[in-house]
């Protein structure tokens, strides 16, 4: 089974980035400065980032279905992001790393057909395995303990 998983599109978090840090609180935002080479996942990157680089937390719609799924939530974004990352038939470091992720499979209406929650290091068996059904369309990530989506899986 081929899968791909792709950041998310940088333009829509470009216009925030170096705003002032009153603007930004304007707009609901916070930037934190990297202090642990894990624990700062960019969206746009699909990786940690360094120690010393600047981030902006910020509510992100990662399900836009018009289902009872529908989902927002905290995300970070490296400012230092210029295009997103695409891995091919690969599990970015970004997820297997963590604790625990929650994968969650939708159909093309966005109703949620299955979902698991394994060892960031075991979650590449968990997306296989919720890609067989036929009728998956696409995959969500989260991470588990703080329940921040992750990536989205496309078959590829």
């Amino acid at each position: 089974m081929t899968y791909s998983i792709t950041g998310l599109p940088v333009e829509p978090f470009q216009p925030l980035f170096g705003l002032p840090d009153g603007e930004l609180a304007k707009r609901n935002v916070v930037r934190m400065t990297a202090d642990a080479p894990v624990g700062y996942p960019c969206r746009v990157l699909l990786e940690d980032a360094r120690p010393g680089d600047t981030l902006l937390l910020l509510n992100h719609e990662y399900q836009p279905a018009a289902t009872p799924y529908q989902g927002r939530h905290a995300i970070f974004v490296n400012e230092r992001a210029t295009a997103p990352k695409s891995f091919l038939d690969e599990v970015p470091e970004v997820l297997t790393v963590r604790k625990a992720i929650s994968v969650r499979a939708f159909d093309e209406a966005g109703m949620m057909l299955d979902a698991d929650v394994v060892p960031g290091a075991e979650v590449e068996g968990l997306i296989l395995r919720l890609l067989e059904n036929p009728q998956a369309a696409y995959l969500h990530a989260h991470n588990a303990g703080r329940g921040c989506f992750a990536a989205r899986i496309d078959r590829a």
